[in-house]
């Protein structure tokens, strides 16, 4: 087997044409586009190879999220007449061993066993900083006409009082845990602590979420009130607009003290989760000092070419702060590294960039929502059905949801979608091609559609513009 992190072994004085700086899903996708035009590419890690994703993200929290969903099927399968289930969790540290062994198994197959197949790829491991005509790596120099930064994110804590005492989880040991705890104290009601709240609590943890304003505040607010009652159905507890007051340890576990609509008042929990929010990873780099210019909150600012302040060096994914999902991370990385070889021609565009949470039911969504839209001054229509009008969702006896779309009142033209479904994440593909080649409402209501199909709610939603959406026979438009 090949060792992916032993030094390289390739002329240590050749000069690259480009290096990039972090081994995660942005950095791969930067090395392996340069590669592919023909450049010869130092690519440098430091720490797991594959970067966040596929060891510590959306991987490993989806497949546990996925076993929990299991547990939650069987409790309400009586939902069907003559049905009954049961399930158990009968060992935890066996569902995160395997969880383990996915990861690691993608980690070889999708990054370490990648490098050979590039001759034109270098990998170096260790501390990278940036230098006068490339980078400085555990005190060795690279050579480098131009750099790409793509050393991602982590989790970061709120300022607390207290939190400096309390030995709290985070999305990454979170997952790693192997004996459940009775109750967590889930701090943050962002994708992160929505998912992996739903994730506990199906798990048979007592689930308290704590969040400033709503939960899914970027979302439709239909969807977070809609999803904050499906949650209390299952026993997870939200509770919105609240100030921190302190943390602190407790015999017991935690302990945090909040306001709420002018009262204090104290939640316990053996532990506490915190989901509040992610910090660039730029320790070391020198970026500032070189001239890379930060953002108040340390990420890496670029224009819409991925280009920093300093000429020559790019920077793509998580360190820039924007559109934190791995498949934005790897499409600007590429962007990133075309640009860098060929000369600045390709522009960032995330207009049609499908968000999705993977609660259940499953949050997607694609373009604008109404708030936005109106702020920004657009002349707008805005048609909501419930998935009780989906026939999809009436056979599965599953309503839970929602559909929203938002259209410019002028041309017509799509502007977002909004789903709130069991099965939102694999319908929203159909909006986003929508949006992106400009379709209007009707032109949406005027296409077949699968019957029987989540996304049949597209067209559905469409037609309910201008039609009683009630009063249709079944597959009619």
């Amino acid at each position: 087997m090949n060792d992916c992190c032993a030094p390289d072994t390739k002329d240590r004085t050749r000069r690259y044409d480009l290096a990039v700086i972090g081994a995660g899903s942005a950095g791969f996708s930067a090395a392996i586009t340069a590669a592919e035009q023909g450049a010869n590419v130092a690519l440098i890690g430091h720490g797991t190879i594959g970067g966040t994703c596929v060891n510590i993200g959306c991987v490993a929290s989806k497949t546990l999220i996925r076993a929990a969903e299991t547990l939650h099927n069987a409790r309400v399968a009586a939902r069907f007449a003559g049905v009954s289930a049961y399930a158990e969790l009968a060992d935890w540290r066996a569902t995160v061993r395997q969880k383990d062994d996915l990861v690691a198994g993608l980690r070889q197959a999708k990054y370490a066993d990648l490098l050979p197949a590039y001759n034109g790829i270098a990998y170096r491991e260790g501390q990278a900083r940036l230098v006068e005509g490339g980078v400085e790596v555990d005190g060795a120099h690279i050579a480098a006409g131009k750099i790409i930064i793509a050393t991602g994110a982590r989790p970061a804590a709120p300022v607390i009082h207290g939190i400096e005492t309390v030995p709290y989880l985070t999305s990454t040991t979170a997952l790693d845990l192997t004996k459940l705890p009775r109750s967590v104290l889930v701090v943050g009601g962002g994708y992160i602590g929505a998912e992996l709240g739903q994730m506990f609590a199906r798990a048979g943890v007592k689930v308290t979420l704590v969040c400033r304003s709503r939960l899914l505040p970027e979302a439709e607010p239909e969807i977070g009130a809609a999803l904050t009652g499906y949650f209390a159905d299952e026993g997870l507890d939200v509770v919105s607009g609240v100030t921190y007051r302190a943390i602190r340890r407790t015999e017991s576990g935690v302990a945090l003290e909040i306001a709420r609509d002018g009262h204090d008042t104290t939640i316990d929990a053996d532990q506490v989760l915190i989901t509040t929010g992610r910090t660039p990873n730029i320790e070391g780099l020198g970026a500032e000092e070189f001239g890379v210019a930060l953002s108040p909150k340390g990420a890496i600012i670029v224009d819409d070419r991925m280009r920093t302040t300093r000429t020559g060096i790019y920077a793509a994914g998580d360190v820039t702060g924007r559109d934190q999902f791995v498949y934005m991370a790897a499409y600007g990385a590429k962007l990133a590294a075309k640009n860098a070889l060929n000369g600045d021609g390709l522009s960032y565009d995330n207009a049609a960039m499908p968000a999705i949470v993977f609660t259940d039911p499953q949050m997607a969504s694609v373009g604008l929502t109404e708030a936005v839209a109106r702020k920004a001054g657009r002349n707008i229509r805005v048609s909501t059905i419930g998935l009780d009008h989906v026939p999809r969702a009436l056979a599965a006896r599953d309503t839970r949801g929602l559909i929203k779309l938002v259209a410019d009142a002028d041309s017509g033209r799509l502007l977002g979608a909004h789903i709130l479904a069991p099965e939102g994440a694999d319908s929203i593909q159909t909006a986003v091609m929508a949006i992106r080649g400009g379709l209007t409402v009707q032109q949406i209501a005027d296409t077949i559609f699968p019957y029987l199909t989540t996304v049949e709610g597209l067209k559905l939603a469409a037609l309910a513009f201008d039609k009683e959406v009630e009063k249709l026979s079944c597959c009619a438009g």
